[in-house]
């Protein structure tokens, strides 16, 4: 399969689908580009709200699942909002507030209109008379290259629902769904409790559809080519092809495309496998989880599998973790940085998450005794399923993977103070800052 990353270099093998057009031009797709490719969307065969949906039915036989996180089944988020009451809407999130991240703005760079695409078919499979596509507000590139997409497509009528373009504020719990719909309904770009889910009351709490970019580019690709076709990549109980951004001790990191289902190991391979001896993989990003090395290199990149190792796909992050580094100290960092990136709405976010970021980093530093380590556990084992939203769960999983895959050096920080490693540079790269204002959520 082909790679690319996220400079454009070192194209791999043919028989990649999202990224297909870049392979043959070498360069991002431009509308006439797109459509000499792939024509314009098929919407004529998708049947209006009301009737049975053969678009529905295709992304289901094709087995699609949503590609921004939880993995969950796209045909079946399509009916329920085309069967909900009120005018539907659409929203893209293509947020990808996840740090070790850089899929979906490769996605956008390469293929946007593949994703437009995708949005067109969605709003007409559950008859949708609004349709949004969301942002961050500091990718200025990237909102002046859509913008100018957008335009183009407007001027050659290709999309029934007009999409507007927004501006979110760019905080780590902002591309949360639940954020979107309350910034689009006046309110802060943070999550809210639910239920109600978006797909039964959203945007001006009709029903709404929520997809991450990739998801709606994949639907592009079946409504164009059908199940049996998209099923001829990946697995049987994991079809098709996705996106992954590979990181740390890689010989070429960056974002391939690759089949689902494929080992830990050969998804490393596409970046030209590790440059060194590996002692964990980070899976899922931030949000994921630590798998020691020799468990991760042969796991499916599934989320039934990858949830027996307890871990998950996430947004398809795979962070490799030489033996050199301490893998506390990462952890430790990115705890300081998802405790200042809370929506601070809540016990956990404001106060649990802060003194788990904070023993951690003790542990990290050889400054926690066991009394301390076990006080740590503890408060680990708290944060999950007590907050407003899932950013304290995430959190929680992170933290908690990371005591079990570095158990020993645990031990040694324990009796004999940090090792070398905590004063390295770090593998991960932690955004820095403080916490966001009050009127940094508008």
């Amino acid at each position: 399969m082909p790679a690319v990353t996220t400079d454009g270099s070192a194209p791999g093998p043919h028989g990649t689908r999202l990224l297909a057009g870049w392979f043959t031009t070498g360069r991002a797709a431009d509308l006439t580009d797109h459509l000499d490719r792939f024509g314009p969307a098929p919407l004529d065969r998708v049947a209006r709200r009301g009737d049975s949906s053969a678009l529905v039915r295709a992304v289901e036989e094709a087995g699609l699942t949503g590609r921004g996180g939880a993995a969950f089944p796209t045909a079946r988020k399509l009916q329920a909002v085309a069967d909900g009451r009120g005018s539907a809407v659409v929203v893209a999130n293509a947020m990808e507030s996840e740090p070790a991240s850089a899929k979906d703005a490769t996605l956008l760079q390469l293929a946007p209109h593949l994703v437009l695409d995708g949005i067109a078919l969605a709003t007409q499979a559950v008859g949708a008379r609004e349709a949004h596509l969301c942002v961050a507000r500091t990718r200025q590139d990237q909102v002046h290259e859509l913008r100018a997409a957008l335009a183009e497509r407007e001027r050659h009528r290709l999309d029934p629902v007009p999409v507007q373009l927004h501006e979110l504020p760019h905080h780590y719990v902002s591309s949360e769904e639940s954020a979107l719909v309350a910034w689009l309904n006046g309110g802060d770009a943070r999550p809210t409790a639910t239920p109600p889910r978006p797909f039964e009351k959203g945007v001006g709490k009709r029903p709404t559809l929520i997809d991450n970019v990739e998801t709606l580019a994949q639907l592009a690709l079946i409504a164009r080519y059908g199940p049996a076709w998209y099923r001829e990549a990946g697995a049987p109980d994991a079809p098709g092809t996705t996106l992954v951004t590979l990181g740390g001790a890689v010989r070429h990191p960056g974002v391939y495309e690759a089949p689902m289902g494929a080992e830990l190991g050969r998804l490393l391979a596409y970046g030209g496998g590790p440059s060194e001896r590996l002692s964990a993989v980070l899976v899922g990003g931030f949000f994921g989880s630590w798998l020691p090395a020799a468990t991760a290199l042969p796991a499916r990149f599934t989320k039934q599998a990858l949830a027996e190792l307890g871990a998950g796909p996430g947004a398809g992050v795979l962070v490799a973790l030489p033996e050199r580094a301490c893998g506390l100290a990462e952890t430790a960092s990115v705890l300081g940085f998802l405790a200042r990136n809370g929506a601070q709405q809540c016990g956990p976010c404001r106060f649990g998450l802060p003194a788990v970021a904070e023993d951690f980093a003790a542990l990290a530093h050889g400054r926690l005794d066991a009394d301390g380590l076990h006080r740590l556990e503890r408060r680990v084992g708290l944060l999950a399923g007590r907050g407003a939203c899932r950013h304290p769960d995430g959190a929680s999983r992170f933290a908690a993977t990371a005591l079990r895959t570095f158990a020993a050096d645990v031990g040694h920080h324990l009796r004999f103070g940090p090792c070398p490693a905590v004063d390295h540079p770090p593998v991960l790269d932690v955004p820095t800052g403080p916490v966001p204002g009050p009127d940094e959520w508008r």
